[in-house]
């Protein structure tokens, strides 16, 4: 996926808008941490986990798997309705051909399946979420939180994902959880997912860069999870840990929030170069040709291939 940082948000304020929590927590700092919780507990879905593993895109490429999935996140929430439409359709082209045979139950399995698009979009919006509760201001006050996850709910509409299924309140995404975790395991390569995910090794292309901010990352996604899933992916660690690591992180977060989140446009490069791109362009508040919002049909009707398509023949 390629992105012109000079043209997110050209016509619109998107789905949600300034005053939304959808901005507010999707460009915190702790999003990035957020986000590396979220890629590597998608991989307790054996599903998702074959379909990762057959494309190898994270052992020869993890920054760029962090990067353009972290992008399309940040895209949807904060870009305008042409921006992420574009990008949503680019997604779905993309995880077309990935389909095969899961080889734990021998079913078949696609990345683009309503199911693990519900896995992927549940587990990055309340991971972001989580991390900004953790090491950010704190929870989101109840009618904040209430539109919140409306939000989540607007912006799955640009997957596959059944609209009935999404939940559309924190009460709602407890009870999802519960519902798919018998459906949960691990592997042997579930656990390579997520370790190198985790603890990426610079002799994989990454770099030196990537694999230490993937490291020290960790040290505060892992703290976020709670022990059963820790010790079913084998990254469990001592308690006095997380003791250690929430006031530095917390710390951390307060610094960059003091600058304007220059902290993490500073160090976004080095882990995800186009969502740091992303994240610059909207801090610089350059208002779009109208300052109003979108919906997602709005969107694709005027910008998806099918409405530019359909402009097309009228014009």
């Amino acid at each position: 996926m390629s992105f012109d940082p000079t043209t997110l948000r050209r016509d619109d304020y998107g789905f949600f808008g300034p005053d939304s929590p959808s901005w507010k927590i999707w460009t915190a700092p702790t999003a990035v941490i957020g986000f590396q919780r979220a890629v590597v507990l998608e991989h307790f879905d054996p599903f998702l986990t074959a379909a990762v593993a057959d494309s190898q895109g994270i052992y020869t490429d993890p920054r760029s798997r962090l990067d353009h999935t972290f992008a399309y996140f940040l895209l949807v929430a904060i870009a305008d309705g042409r921006t992420a439409i574009q990008a949503s359709e680019h997604l779905m082209q993309v995880h077309a051909p990935m389909t095969g045979i899961e080889p734990i139950s021998g079913q078949r399995y696609s990345a683009n399946s309503p199911e693990t698009q519900l896995w992927i979009h549940i587990t990055g919006w309340h991971s972001v979420l989580e991390a900004y509760e953790v090491f950010g201001p704190g929870p989101l006050s109840p009618e904040e939180e209430s539109r919140y996850w409306r939000e989540c709910a607007i912006a799955a509409e640009l997957q596959t994902c059944k609209p009935e299924d999404v939940p559309r309140s924190r009460d709602e995404v407890r009870a999802y959880f519960a519902k798919v975790r018998p459906n949960l395991c691990t592997s042997e390569r579930a656990e390579a997912g997520m370790h190198h995910l985790l603890w990426t090794s610079p002799r994989n292309g990454a770099g030196i860069s990537y694999a230490l901010g993937s490291r020290l990352l960790s040290l505060a996604s892992v703290a976020t999870l709670p022990k059963w899933m820790r010790r079913l992916g084998r990254f469990d660690r001592w308690g006095i840990v997380d003791l250690l690591v929430r006031p530095a992180a917390k710390t951390i977060v307060w610094g960059s929030a003091a600058f304007n989140s220059f902290g993490l446009i500073t160090a976004a490069p080095f882990i995800a170069p186009m969502a740091g791109q992303i994240l610059e362009q909207h801090l610089k508040g350059e208002p779009p040709t109208r300052l109003e919002t979108i919906t997602p049909s709005e969107a694709r009707r005027l910008y998806g291939g099918r409405g530019r398509r359909a402009i097309a023949e009228v014009g």
